[in-house]
């Protein structure tokens, strides 16, 4: 059965090695069931909810992309668009939670018509490579920054808006103690080091008595209800997120089919540099965004650390079905997961190393080349000061046909571009708060 399903044989695979890939995924992005109600509770969400829409939604879409794309790649929230959110939409635009999933269930419905269109691919195309680089660099920047924040390692200042924290306070103590430990286990390349980190920044926490132990380990999941269905669609007509609703169609789309290029050419996937069964693939990302939406958290998408499964030896769906169980079973261990967040020095850690790995693309920018090198430049530096994703990508997209207008390069400029230029022009001049 697993045989004619998975093709097993035809990738050069068997059932054990599968289901080990399918454990390392696991164990490396078991962070995100701690991370991501951690920071969405911060806008004011129940943890417990988030928690279960997590889980749910992860599971829901990964399964999809096992069985039906045949895939080792597993789909969860996103880092980044946790944050953007939470920091930046609700705490930062003053928009209401409900509001901010009804806008993330609009662009997963406008993802799930693009998987279905070769409008997909006209959209990706016309947002050039130096700008998709420096838009995951600069939400790194922004998550790092957040992290940070959370820890007190960065605390505001009257005079310079911000500045080193009391480092010899607990909780920053703590999290930079965290952080190192995180790094050894990263440089020793420990499978799952971040959730490890977790752990061990726990323990301090413990000992310092930042941490208090749950009454249960294991409960029966519950809470749900409290964000399942809550989504505010029409807020998102009447308190004009259409940015928003852009920000986190463009940012998932690009994204997830960076991150699964990037996964099945690690595998051996790739039919001639193509990618087969990219509709399938796709659908998964974009019925998860939608589906955790409903369910009630941000949107998610295909996971970097899927190629560590690969690693190990991943080549069909059967790992990211292995992996989908496991997340599953963590819908009893809410406890525990709210422990850890409970205290922001746990997950800073964490949260500042996955902004550092998204620093990566970096190195591709043409740096000598002006056009290319001072648009992304600005995205680099907006998003984290502005404390906003659209902004800085609002101020990238104008800079970039700006610059290639005055250059006399004007027809390098995909139309597309033009024309979300004017949008952005139009956004940020006239209706930014």
């Amino acid at each position: 059965m697993l045989e004619k399903w998975f093709h097993l044989t035809e990738r050069s695979s068997d059932a054990p090695t599968e289901v080990l890939a399918g454990v390392t995924t696991f164990l490396t992005m078991l962070y995100i069931v701690v991370v991501n109600p951690a920071i969405l509770g911060a806008a004011g969400m129940n943890f417990d909810g988030v928690f279960m829409a997590t889980v749910i939604s992860s599971v829901l879409a990964t399964l999809i992309m096992g069985i039906f794309a045949n895939y080792p790649i597993v789909i969860a929230p996103g880092m980044g668009m946790n944050a953007y959110f939470a920091y930046s939409v609700v705490l930062g635009g003053g928009h209401s939670w409900q509001a901010a999933l009804g806008a993330v269930f609009i662009s997963g419905i406008c993802f799930v018509l693009l998987s279905l269109t070769r409008f997909r691919y006209m959209l990706i195309d016309a947002i050039p490579a130096s700008l998709k680089h420096a838009i995951t660099a600069g939400i790194g920047l922004f998550i790092s920054f957040i992290g940070l924040q959370n820890a007190k390692i960065i605390v505001a200042s009257p005079a310079t808006l911000v500045t080193l924290g009391r480092l010899s306070e607990p909780m920053p103590m703590i999290a930079v103690l965290g952080l190192a430990v995180s790094l050894i286990l990263m440089i020793y390349r420990v499978k799952g080091f971040l959730f490890f980190g977790i752990l061990a920044t726990a323990i301090l926490a413990y000992c310092q008595g930042l941490l208090v132990l749950p009454e249960n380990w294991l409960v029966l999941p519950s809470g749900l209800a409290s964000t399942a269905w809550q989504m505010d669609v029409s807020g998102v007509w009447n308190q004009g997120l259409y940015a928003v609703v852009f920000t986190f169609l463009l940012v998932t789309l690009f994204d997830t089919t960076g991150t699964m290029l990037g996964v099945a050419e690690q595998a051996g996937l790739l039919n001639e540099g193509k990618f087969p069964r990219v509709r399938g693939a796709l659908m998964a990302d974009a019925l998860g965004t939608a589906a955790g939406a409903a369910l009630g958290t941000s949107p998610t998408s295909a996971y970097i650390e899927s190629a560590a499964g690969v690693a190990a030896g991943g080549r069909t769906g059967l790992s990211a079905v292995t992996t989908a169980v496991l997340l599953l079973s963590t819908l009893f261990f809410s406890p525990v997961a709210k422990m850890l967040a409970g205290v922001p020095a746990v997950t800073a850690p964490a949260i500042i190393l996955v902004g550092f790995f998204m620093m990566d693309g970096l190195k591709n920018i043409e740096w000598k080349d002006t056009e290319e090198a001072f648009p992304a430049f600005l995205i680099l530096v907006t998003m984290p000061l502005t404390y906003s994703i659209a902004t800085g990508i609002g101020v990238g997209f104008i800079a970039y046909p700006l610059l290639k207008l005055v250059r006399g390069c004007g027809r390098e400029v995909s139309p597309m571009l033009y024309f979300f230029a004017l949008l952005f022009f139009i956004q940020i001049g006239f209706f930014s708060h």
